[in-house]
C-alpha cells in the first residue's frame, strides 16, 4: 500500500508577543488584514509552505509534505524574520498538529458492507460519497470511498499515519471489504 503524504500542520509557540506591523513592513510580500484574519500570512518557497504567525507569538505552518519540513519552514521563517530586526526572544516549540496523508487500495471497497462491519461511522451517500470511520487506536479519522481511495486526517505523526493505513488494510481484508 502505497502512502502519500499530501499536508502536514503543525504549530510554533514562542512563548511571547511578536510585532505584525513590522513583519509586514520589512517583508513587502506578506499578507495581512487584521479586519479579515487576525493573522499574518507568510508564505515560503523553499519548502513550499504557509506560515501563519499570530501576534500571540504562534505560528501555524500548512502546505509541509513531512513532519521535517514543516519543522524546518517554521525554524527558517525566524530566522528570516530575525536577519530583518523583528524581536524573537526564544526557539519556537514546534508541535505536530496534523497529518493528512491518502492511498488507493487498488481495488473497490464495498462501502455498504464496510458501514455494517465497522463501528464508530458516518454514511450518508446523499451528503458525501465517502464513508466516514473514526479508528479509535490510533486515534485518526478516514474517509473511505468505494473507488478504493481512502484519505487520513487526524494522525499526529507519519509512523502514526502509517501505523493507521496498516491496520485499515488488515480490517479491510478480514471483513472482505474490498471487491474485485
Amino acid at each position: 500500500m502505497d502512502v502519500v503524504i499530501q499536508n502536514v500542520v503543525a504549530s510554533g509557540t514562542l512563548g511571547h508577543r511578536i510585532d505584525l506591523i513590522s513583519i509586514l513592513k520589512a517583508f513587502p510580500g506578506v499578507k495581512y488584514n487584521p479586519k479579515k484574519f487576525p493573522g499574518l500570512i507568510f508564505k515560503l518557497k523553499r519548502p513550499k509552505t504557509t506560515i501563519l504567525i499570530f501576534s500571540t507569538g504562534k505560528m501555524i505552518c500548512t502546505g509541509a509534505k513531512s513532519e521535517k519540513q514543516a519543522q524546518s519552514a517554521i525554524r527558517l521563517t525566524m530566522r528570516l524574520l530575525k536577519e530583518k530586526g523583528i524581536v524573537i526572544l526564544s526557539r519556537p516549540q514546534i508541535e505536530i498538529l496534523n497529518v493528512v496523508a491518502t492511498t488507493d487500495m487498488g481495488d473497490r471497497v464495498d462501502i455498504e458492507m464496510a458501514e455494517l462491519s465497522l463501528s464508530d461511522v458516518m454514511y450518508e451517500p446523499e451528503q458525501f460519497p465517502g464513508l466516514i470511520y473514526r479508528m479509535q487506536e490510533p486515534k485518526v479519522v478516514f474517509l473511505i470511498f468505494a473507488s478504493g481511495k481512502l484519505v487520513c486526517v487526524g494522525g499526529k505523526s507519519e509512523d502514526l499515519v502509517h501505523e493507521a493505513f496498516e491496520k485499515m488494510g488488515k480490517i479491510f481484508r478480514a471483513e472482505n471489504l474490498l471487491v474485485l
